[in-house]
């Protein structure tokens, strides 16, 4: 049986009357104690927690507890017992607790903590006992039992920790704190006049319990108040157990690995938990939804949900599909499935081609030597190799599969696979953007390379030590909550108490989550300055004066490259899937020509030159059309046919072929195109590529060369391509 995780947890507070007295302006300590009893309630009421708290109060004006008797264990009450924490305790802590007007010793109620979590936790497992003790120690104290206590805290293995409102460091003569680190969390959270005698003599308890319990490191389970509302003001994230999926992961028909895998990181979204209630009320009961089904006639014909059916919109057209349909439409799988399809080098595998929403960790089945040995020798091999497994991952036999990379991770303590799905080929996106390399105007200078640089090296999050070894990350996002859910539940909990108040600011420290870290920002104004030097803005106003023909007409070459030309990224080819059914596709079609082309002419008995005709006669359609889409489809299928062409010794049809396009490019005014082949460096095949050509490199530089203007002085209209361009965007 799994171990339990749950806790049982006794919050111990001393509501004396020196708890709840304070100087003017100040908070006083009961109310300090409160709020952070408040914030762990919060913590773990919103991240789902499944430890249960109990709440024990001492310094209360009556007793109620079960050791009581006579003069012992006297204005000590057991206000909560153990149960998990819900908004009744947290409305319990703010309001209902009220302070005492006596005095009880904080021994004594660690005795009854004690009791109580003996009692109430027996027959019961928790993974640990612990008591969370707040006071002033303004109480008076006996030392008759400290021994006891001790030695009964670690035969019952129960925790202790201490909240005080002053630290423990302080001063006997004024109450100054010592030059501790901390000195500044402590401001104004100790008396100013200096502590009691009968403080000091609780500090001296306090220093033997804690350190008697563990020399080591007692001290450090004792804080100040200011110290744990700070470290409590972030809400707890929410703790998930992992779930194992075991599966076998196969290589081909013989080879097959028990394996087990866990979510590694995967998004965490808020649990969905909103409902309709009615708004006098509150109650869901009181509130009933009833969907009903209409024609829309005249007369709102009611229709019997039986008597409906869903349907697809398929351009103008509704196709109905009915839950059947679906059904059978789905993909049929024999059950999960974790099979590797090959092997890839690491390099091919871009890192912005990482997608989904989740990262498996895989390793080998527990308990399995034969597993084990097989599945670390592949992981070794991976790494040695600097090579990555392409992977179907299908989680089981109700869902779609996926194919992804599993790439070796090899730590001191495990090796494992680290598995994250890939896109398929409608995921990908491919943008055209401006061209900067060919515009002078935007080519920075060395001291604008070097101020960059230099604001680069100052904004590093990664801070070196003097040492040259030592490493710290001042920026770790695994360690950042998401603001999102800690508003959420600031604003939810501040509604559970004033449901008819406006919501709170969002707190300073949310704000201040995401900002730039103090280190960084003072590094780097030195560098941002230079910047901001060397890149002078310039407010560019709007000029309303009429233009006139001339003015839209004229010629603008002398200004260089126009900034606005394509330039393509070339993002196919690494995940193209080859399609299943080849002996379907009978022509180049509109939809993946350059893919239907490919698979046409490696047909048997296929007709090369009929087959590129097609290709050719697709290329035209998208340069007709015009757009940045339909010149990536253009180039796309231009690079397919230069590389099919060189493989089938066809060498002389692709470069007729481009002469051909090279002259409709410029009859047509489509520079914008023929400056993405350019980019693109697709030219002629030379004879340095393949032997049958007959084109020397030299030629095929000169070919993609723009052709030269033969006269300079010519009058704009008489250019042709940028007029024509222009002339038919005016008309549309």
């Amino acid at each position: 049986m799994a171990r339990s995780n749950k806790a049982a947890i006794v919050l111990c507070l001393d509501v004396g009357f020196t708890m709840s007295s304070s100087a003017p302006g100040e908070e006083s300590s009961l109310e300090q104690a409160k709020k952070i009893m408040m914030k762990f309630v919060q913590r773990q009421v919103f991240a789902e927690s499944k430890d249960e708290v109990a709440v024990i109060l001492f310094g209360t004006d009556g007793t109620r507890n079960d050791l009581a008797s006579g003069d012992q264990y006297q204005n000590i009450t057991v206000h909560r017992s153990l149960m998990l924490p819900d908004f009744d305790l947290l409305e319990d802590i703010q309001d209902v607790i009220k302070p005492g007007s006596e005095k009880a010793d904080f021994l004594d109620a660690i005795i009854v903590c004690m009791d109580l979590l003996q009692k109430e936790t027996v027959g019961k497992k928790y993974e640990k006992r612990h008591i969370e003790l707040f006071t002033d120690l303004n109480s008076p104290v006996s030392e008759d039992q400290l021994e006891i206590i001790i030695a009964n805290l670690k035969k019952t293995g129960i925790s202790l920790q201490i909240f005080l409102p002053f630290p423990m460091d302080v001063d006997d003569g004024g109450g100054d704190v010592s030059a501790s680190v901390h000195s500044h969390m402590h401001r104004n959270s100790f008396p100013k006049n200096g502590l009691t005698e009968q403080q000091k003599e609780g500090i001296d308890v306090v220093r033997k319990l804690m350190h008697t319990l563990d020399e080591g490191g007692g001290l450090e389970e004792i804080y100040t108040f200011r110290e744990s509302l700070e470290r409590l003001s972030m809400f707890k994230k929410i703790e998930r157990r992992p779930m194992a999926w075991p599966c076998q992961l196969t290589i081909g028909s013989n080879l097959s690995i028990r394996i087990v895998a866990y979510k590694s990181v995967t998004e965490e979204k808020v649990k969905k938990i909103w409902t309709v209630v009615d708004a006098k009320t509150l109650r869901k009961d009181d509130v009933q939804r009833e969907t009903v089904y209409c024609l829309n006639d005249d007369d709102e014909t009611e229709v019997q949900k039986d008597d409906t059916i869903q349907g697809f919109r398929y351009g103008s057209d509704i196709v109905p599909f009915s839950k059947e349909d679906e059904e059978q439409m789905k993909y049929k799988t024999e059950g999960k499935c974790f099979s590797v399809l090959g092997f890839s080098r690491s390099s091919q595998i871009q890192q912005h081609y990482y997608m989904g929403n989740q990262v498996l960790k895989v390793f080998a089945a527990k308990d399995d030597e034969n597993a084990a040995v097989a599945f670390s020798a592949l992981v070794h091999a991976l790494d040695e190799l600097k090579a990555v497994a392409i992977v179907r991952y299908a989680y089981d036999r109700r869902c779609n599969p996926q194919i992804g990379v599993a790439f070796p991770y090899i730590k001191d303590a495990y090796e494992c696979l680290i598995y994250v799905q890939l896109p398929y080929m409608e995921d990908l996106r491919q943008y055209i953007f401006s061209s900067l390399k060919n515009n002078k105007k935007c080519i920075p200078t060395a001291d604008q390379l070097s101020a960059v640089d230099s604001l680069i090296d100052s904004m590093n999050l990664v801070y070196e030590d003097d040492d040259g070894e030592t490493f710290e990350d001042l920026f770790k996002p695994s360690k950042i909550p998401n603001p999102h859910f800690q508003r959420l539940y600031q604003c939810l909990q501040h509604k559970a108490f004033h449901p008819n108040e406006p919501l709170p600011p969002i707190e300073q420290h949310l704000l201040e989550m995401l900002e730039m870290p103090c280190v960084v920002k003072e590094r780097c104004q030195a560098p941002l300055e230079k910047v901001k030097a060397l890149f002078p803005l310039k407010e560019v106003g709007k000029k309303k004066e009429e233009k006139t023909a001339q003015d839209i007409f004229k010629d603008n070459s002398e200004d260089g490259p126009n900034p606005k030309k394509p330039k393509i990224e070339d993002e196919e080819g690494s995940f193209s899937i080859i399609k299943l059914a080849e002996g379907t596709v009978t022509s180049v079609g509109s939809v993946n020509p350059a893919e239907d082309f490919r698979i046409l002419v490696r047909q048997k008995n296929a007709d090369f030159k009929d087959v590129s005709q097609q290709l050719i006669n697709r290329i035209d359609q998208f340069l007709e059309n015009k757009g940045s889409q339909y010149y990536m489809k253009g180039i796309s299928c231009i690079r397919v046919f230069r590389e099919e062409a060189m493989k089938l010794f066809k060498v002389q049809c692709f470069n007729d072929f481009l002469q051909a396009l090279k002259s409709k490019v410029e009859d047509k005014a489509l520079a914008d195109f023929w400056e993405i082949l350019i980019q693109d460096r697709i030219s002629l095949i030379t004879k340095d590529e393949t032997e049958e050509s007959s084109v020397t490199s030299e030629e095929a530089e000169k070919f993609l060369a723009p052709k030269e203007k033969k006269n300079e002085t010519l009058p704009p209209t008489d250019e042709g391509g940028d007029v024509d361009d222009l002339v038919s965007t005016v008309k549309t």
